[in-house]
């Protein structure tokens, strides 16, 4: 999972991944809930991400759905039908907060739940983004499903020198090792970059 406030860069990350994906030829679903894809490739464009590319040969599908557009169960069964027909190694949900207009906390959780024990089931690595609210904790999750997740980033903004940057730090990853230092996060007009932080 990779949370984060606004702006903090957390699409442009997945949308990295399924690009990384793709790149060793392997196929990847994408379900947007905010964006078109025609919004997310041009924006991801903008920093060297071509996803065009990746559509036109068949190794990415985008599904872009609004929340609205049906209740939390046929969502579900939608997610189900276009992993079973595409088959891919890897999905990519942006956001899943997004679910937060059609269901309470306790049903996303429990219908989050049914589609990572599928994902799982089907050996398919799950990148999901998760937009937290400004003031809130950053160890907290808008659709608390952080335990859930195996793996979870965590994008901030903060101020340095009366620059706004944005910075990333793995709060938890089960089974591996892996680094607690913050990185500051660039996202270039060649892709996306990681340094160290500057105080």
């Amino acid at each position: 999972m990779i949370s984060g406030t606004a702006g903090t860069g957390k699409s442009s990350l997945a949308a990295a991944f399924a690009d990384s994906v793709c790149r060793r030829g392997d196929r990847c679903l994408y379900f947007s809930f905010e964006e078109s894809p025609e919004q997310i490739a041009r924006n991801m464009a903008s920093i060297g991400i071509d996803l065009v590319n990746w559509v036109d040969k068949g190794l990415l599908r985008f599904v872009a759905k609004r929340p609205t557009q049906f209740g939390l169960e046929a969502h579900l069964v939608g997610l189900h039908v276009a992993v079973t027909d595409f088959k891919p190694v890897a999905v990519v949900m942006d956001p899943i907060t997004s679910m937060s207009s059609i269901g309470e906390t306790e049903q996303i959780k429990a219908m989050l739940t049914r589609l990572i024990d599928f994902l799982k089931q089907e050996r398919i690595t799950g990148v999901i983004t998760s937009l937290t609210t400004g003031g809130a904790p950053l160890e907290q999750s808008e659709a608390t499903i952080s335990s859930l997740m195996d793996t979870w980033i965590i994008l901030r903004s903060d101020e340095s020198g009366g620059e706004r940057r944005r910075l990333l730090y793995v709060l938890k990853s089960r089974g591996m090792a892996h680094s607690s230092r913050v990185r500051q996060l660039y996202l270039t007009d060649h892709g996306i970059e990681m340094a160290d932080t500057t105080m």
